[in-house]
């Protein structure tokens, strides 16, 4: 169901504050930024960007809950006798092919200033951690154990998304092509995938009767076109991009 007009207007001046707010970062630097001084560019109480966005470094990434969910929405919703390694990597392959900006990619603005804030690294690097677990505890519901196996399991079906994501920003710093940087990740990620198939080719495959008992949220993120820089269907913010 589509938003109401008073969700979308929410969404609108939550996107409106992180826009100002990173364009104001990349051009002084996230830490001599305060939030009083984006709550003044953007015309709202500093109340009202705390309320949006608890921790300043939300401004910055702000989609980091539907990035930090979007593995376990990808093997939740996993076509019946698909692995879990073969959906993770059809669905590398998707956000490659439209340049996702979720892999890493950035404009060289962008890249330099979350690099140069040991604030911003730390919650990227916590944004990895947090996905990887969320995948194992989607690992752990569906098989019904948790323990260290599981845990493994998503630290090597998330690893060529951890490793790929540095080598993407490293590139975006460069001032690399966006293609060029996708033609790199789509080489990596078929070497990297196809080390992990003979571990993991058929972990998890997928059974009909499964499918049909999941919860509809896993689905949806899985299924919706992903976009850290912009919200889905909103055009891409060169800021960022």
């Amino acid at each position: 169901m589509a938003p109401g007009l008073r969700e979308r207007r929410k969404q609108q001046t939550r996107q409106a504050i992180s826009d100002i707010a990173t364009r104001m970062f990349v051009a002084r630097g996230f830490e001599e930024v305060t939030i009083a001084q984006v709550a003044d560019a953007a015309g709202v109480a500093k109340m009202t960007v705390t309320n949006y966005f608890p921790r300043k470094e939300d401004l910055v990434f702000d989609r980091a809950e539907d990035v930090e969910r979007h593995l376990a929405g990808v093997i939740a919703a996993r076509a019946p006798g698909e692995s879990m390694l073969a959906a993770i990597r059809r669905d590398y392959a998707e956000a490659v092919a439209r340049a996702d900006v979720t892999l890493g990619l950035s404009s060289p603005g962008f890249a330099a200033m979350i690099l140069s804030s040991p604030v911003l690294v730390s919650r990227a690097r916590e944004m990895l951690d947090q996905r990887e677990r969320a995948l194992g505890d989607a690992i752990a519901a569906e098989t019904g154990t948790d323990n260290p196996q599981q845990r493994l399991a998503a630290a090597l079906l998330a690893s060529v998304h951890r490793v790929l994501a540095g080598e993407a920003t490293q590139r975006s710093l460069a001032g690399q092509p966006h293609e060029q940087i996708c033609a790199v990740l789509a080489d990596a990620a078929t070497r990297g995938f196809d080390l992990l198939a003979p571990s993991l080719g058929s972990y998890g495959i997928r059974a009909q009767a499964l499918i049909d008992s999941l919860p509809a949220e896993w689905v949806r993120i899985a299924n919706a076109p992903a976009a850290t820089g912009a919200p889905r269907g909103r055009p891409a913010r060169s800021i960022r991009e």
